[in-house]
């Protein structure tokens, strides 16, 4: 039902770890080009003389997964019905169920009735996913 939230979590938790990633590589990177690691003579097999193919690597799939993002925005922008609204303004816009409730125009607390159903009903569509696994 609303399996594409937790498709669209788990693509930001990917980006998070492969930008972590990079930036730890690039640094690494650093280290060898002109750091502390600079004079230390490397073999083929070594680490350091696999990092610039690493970092490729890691932005071809953050690119990847960029585009992934991207195209789920535009699927999840597409999907009508208030439920669907309030799980987008939360979960991806980012936004708190007041500033929600102010943007569709209905009270804070009709948001917060909502949103507990909302949760009540993904909590249990994944415990008989579960117990299906």
């Amino acid at each position: 039902m609303y399996e594409w939230l937790r498709d669209y979590q788990q693509i930001e938790d990917d980006i998070a770890y492969l930008e972590f990633n990079l930036e730890q590589s690039q640094k690494e990177l650093r280290r060898w080009v002109s750091g502390d690691l600079a004079g230390v003579k490397l073999t083929a097999e070594s680490d350091g003389a696999k990092l610039e193919e690493r970092i490729e690597r890691i932005e071809t799939e953050l690119q990847i997964k960029q585009t992934e993002q991207k195209n789920f925005m535009e699927l999840i922008s597409k999907f009508k019905g208030l439920n669907h609204k309030i799980l987008k303004l939360k979960y991806v816009d980012g936004m708190t169920l007041e500033e929600i409730a102010e943007e569709l125009n209905y009270s804070a607390s009709y948001i917060y009735k909502k949103h507990a159903e909302i949760a009540k009903m993904v909590r249990f569509a994944h415990e008989i996913k579960l117990s299906q696994s």
